[in-house]
């Protein structure tokens, strides 16, 4: 009987705010719910109803919730997981495919870049240094060619134990065009073809009053076949690698082979210079200081 007091007033939420509390409303209550149950033809005693009344202030027979909490969220979410399962798992889907698609594309690219780039800093690079240098000293007998190219190797080393892959690779690419000058081999003609000049003057622009004077030659190897060689200009600066330049001689020289070619069309002895394996510059046998023009 008690129970079912407190079940009716449980289910009249505005009597039991408007009513209960107090021992005034308490008495209040107490009419009420006798007179529910009168028109219902249920006579219950003031000490059931007191029992009731009782019972529902100590909330014996109320649910309170908890607070909320890692265990209840869980709960929660595992009763409710057939409304968000699929989604989470389409996401969890999505995920696994977006991290594939970053591993293969960008992940294990910069992972095998890095790979390459710690085995050239560490054997690829010093290895070619050393390689390169052998080929300079295995060609020259020149002092100072040699210590140009130890040194480069000391340089080329210590950039790839700091991990600069840039200033190892340039120390190389010395060691190597230093290689290559030491092992070429190629002839210096004044070019003799018809219709072409064999020699140009020049009116310096930093002193209109003087000429220099140059002859046109080419570089060529023993089938005279034309072999390119890095010249810089004397004028602007600029380095090229040219077979055909023009070569700065004495005005004297210049005339000379004027001369030569005005006799007969020919000029006699159109070699003037020549490259040895094993050095550098070339041998002249006309004066000059080297210097040359790229364009006339």
């Amino acid at each position: 009987m008690a129970m079912d007091v407190v079940d009716t007033i449980r289910h009249a939420d505005r009597l039991v705010e408007r009513e209960l509390g107090g021992e005034e409303r308490q008495q209040r209550l107490r009419q009420r719910l006798r007179e529910i149950y009168k028109s219902q033809g249920i006579d219950v005693s003031d000490h059931v109803l007191d029992q009731g009344i009782a019972a529902l202030e100590e909330k014996r027979f109320a649910y309170t919730p908890k607070g909320e909490g890692w265990r209840r969220s869980l709960a929660i979410a595992w009763a409710t997981r057939a409304r968000w399962g699929r989604f989470a798992l389409a996401g969890l889907g999505l995920l696994v495919v977006g991290w594939g698609v970053y591993y293969v594309t960008v992940a294990a690219p910069r992972a095998r870049e890095a790979a390459a780039l710690t085995q050239e800093l560490e054997t690829g690079l010093p290895r070619a240094l050393r390689a390169e240098h052998d080929r300079v000293i295995a060609g020259t007998q020149d002092a100072a060619v040699r210590a140009d190219a130890a040194r480069l190797l000391a340089e080329g080393e210590a950039a790839a134990r700091a991990g600069n892959l840039a200033e190892a690779r340039i120390r190389r690419a010395a060691l190597n065009d230093l290689a290559a000058k030491l092992a070429s081999t190629y002839a210096i003609r004044i070019v003799n073809r018809p219709g072409e000049p064999s020699a140009v003057w020049r009116v310096p622009a930093a002193n209109p009053r003087a000429r220099n004077h140059y002859l046109i030659v080419e570089a060529v190897d023993r089938d005279g076949r034309p072999v390119e060689v890095p010249i810089t200009s004397e004028e602007n600066g600029e380095t090229r690698r040219v077979s055909r330049w023009a070569l700065h001689v004495p005005e004297a020289e210049f005339e000379r082979v004027r001369r030569d070619k005005l006799a007969d069309g020919l000029i006699d002895q159109p070699i003037i210079g020549e490259k040895l394996a094993g050095t550098l510059a070339p041998r002249w046998t006309v004066q000059t200081n080297g210097g040359g023009i790229l364009s006339w």
